[in-house]
């Protein structure tokens, strides 16, 4: 593990390079299955981010949302060995989706670059690794089933994981501070601008071999950074304030970025220094110009106040912050993410605590504390599940999506505890212990359950659609249901047959009861009990079955009244 240093003697975690770790027991993974507690997400998962003037919005809505950097998680398994058993451990990777789930992060922001040789994406010029790609398919598969959204970076400024200095070298030139400015200069670098479009072009046309949808056309990613920290510093005085040279990179790749992908939102993943904010220097990076790029959506900043080159307090951190909003949505005109933020060597709950509700009165759009780690590997910013900040965090949480609307302030229920074996997207077995903190009524023998609130029959209908993910002797159903009607169901009940020998081992979002193939599922207590006229609730659940006996049931009923399906 080394830490690489930046200008103004910051040092970050961020930079961390990768090292062949040995993992203890692996953590039981919740089921790829897509839960959301409210029917304003449930009916927003399938939906894409968008931008509305100076605000994120999902399905017409303003969306405002709390989120975290995991940026690790491409590294977690061996590197070796078989693709679905060995090289990615997805016991991990599903144990740490349930942990941001139950912290209620909505949104992660991630790396997806690595030139290294231990879980590189792309080693050498060109050549795209399948197994690295497999697991980053797997990753976004596992933020879908915990009704997490992604924020990948395409790139890295900086040295870890080999960033643009590797395409550098690759192209016969040095890279380091400041050299590696040459990488955005077209003229002294061509084959570095083509080197990343083939990068960005394989990834976001990239089809997920889970799911068979393609980067580009998924939306549990929220949107894309083009690179972590960008800046075109020390060429000159002028470059320096004005950033001429990296807002002709940005509109180049942004154009390149929004031909090929459309649908999703784009970040260029900016720290925001500038001696005009009085955080950090003049970098070739001027926060307004260049993000008023038009092939860019959204603006960012990373503000760490306690580093030493900073030496912000509370409120001179609530000012700078304060900026970025104001010059984002009134300058530049678009919504603002901090998409990096932390303290260390103070008390980090005191912090969040004024940071975060400032942060929501100024008006800023989403936020992504640096960083949610999965165990314990910096010291300095580093926040694990249980750590008393993540206290401060929830309610942030739950003002942001009270903002947004859902009013419920939960939109992903704790995983539940299963002791079957892991739900990975292969039929390989894992044994482990849950990492959840609650649990869940799963499949009885018994048709016992009884829900005493359950409304008459939907007028004027309901419809099923049944997702079915079929890997022989086990699977994963995920069921939405609609309120096709006019009047809206408080509390129900929907009943379906497996068409084999399929039973539930684990349920989210619902509680199941099955006698032979007949299964009856019954709103939880708590969330998803309403289903408001013209809207859906989805649960989803882990099976076992018998190879080749699997299918999609033939007709469901709700509250006794048979739907159509879709």
């Amino acid at each position: 593990m080394r830490l690489n240093h930046r200008p103004h003697s910051r040092t970050s975690a961020k930079r961390l390079a990768p090292m062949a770790l040995l993992l203890a027991a692996s953590v039981a993974a919740a089921g790829l299955t897509l839960g959301r507690a409210d029917t304003a997400q449930a009916a927003g998962a399938d939906s894409f981010a968008t931008r509305c003037g100076v605000h994120f919005c999902l399905d017409g809505k303003e969306y405002y949302f709390a989120g975290t950097n995991t940026y690790d998680m491409f590294t977690y398994g061996s590197a070796s060995g078989d693709t679905e058993t060995q090289f990615m451990d997805k016991a991990r990777i599903d144990a740490q989706f349930a942990n941001l789930q139950a912290d209620k992060v909505d949104v992660v922001r991630l790396w997806m670059f690595n030139h290294e040789n231990w879980h590189g994406f792309e080693k050498s010029k060109g050549v795209y690794d399948e197994q690295e790609f497999a697991q980053f398919d797997y990753v976004i598969q596992s933020a879908k089933a915990h009704g997490i959204r992604l924020i990948p970076v395409f790139e890295n400024y900086w040295e870890a994981y080999g960033g643009i200095d590797t395409r550098l070298q690759w192209e016969g030139l040095s890279g380091g501070q400041p050299g590696r400015a040459a990488f955005f200069d077209k003229t002294r670098c061509p084959g570095c601008f083509t080197s990343y479009k083939n990068y960005v072009s394989y990834a976001l046309n990239r089809v997920n071999h889970y799911s068979g949808v393609a980067y580009k056309d998924d939306p549990t990613i929220f949107a894309w950074d083009l690179m972590n920290e960008p800046r075109y510093e020390g060429q000159s005085a002028a470059e320096n304030v004005n950033g001429t040279t990296l807002r002709a990179w940005v509109d180049e790749m942004g154009a390149f970025v929004k031909g090929i992908d459309p649908k999703h939102l784009l970040g260029v993943g900016l720290e925001g220094h500038g001696t005009n904010y009085g955080f950090g220097g003049d970098e070739g990076n001027p926060f307004v110009y260049v993000q008023q790029s038009p092939y860019i959506d959204y603006t960012s900043a990373h503000p760490y106040p306690t580093e030493s080159w900073a030496n912000l307090n509370i409120d001179q951190t609530k000012t700078l912050v304060r900026s970025w909003i104001t010059d984002s949505h009134d300058k530049v005109g678009k919504p603002f993410f901090m998409g990096e933020f932390n303290v260390h060597n103070v008390d980090r709950s005191a912090w969040w605590s004024q940071i975060y509700p400032d942060f929501e009165a100024a008006g800023g759009d989403g936020s992504a504390f640096w960083w949610y780690a999965d165990h314990n590997v910096d010291g300095k910013f580093g926040v694990l599940a249980g750590a008393p900040e993540l206290s401060v965090f929830r309610a942030h949480s739950d003002r942001m999506r009270a903002k947004s609307g859902l009013t419920n302030g939960t939109s992903s229920p704790t995983p539940t505890a299963s002791a079957s074996a892991s739900t990975s997207a292969s039929a390989s077995a894992s044994t482990s212990a849950s990492a959840s903190t609650s649990s869940s009524a799963s499949a009885s023998a018994s048709p016992s359950a009884s829900n005493s609130g359950i409304t008459p029959a939907p007028v004027g209908g309901c419809a099923v659609h049944y997702g079915l993910s079929d890997w022989g002797s086990s699977f994963n159903g995920d069921v939405t249901v609609k309120n096709t009607g006019s009047t809206p169901i408080n509390g129900w009940q929907l009943a379906f047959s497996f068409p084999g020998d399929q039973k539930v081992t684990n349920m989210w979002n619902a509680v199941p009861v099955q006698s032979g193939k007949s299964v009856t599922v019954t709103n939880p207590s708590g969330y998803n009990t309403v289903i408001a006229a013209g809207t859906t609730v989805n649960f989803g659940f882990n099976g076992t079955s018998v190879t080749g006996t699997n299918g999609v049931p033939t007709s469901f009923a709700l509250n006794g009244q048979t739907c159509t399906t879709y």
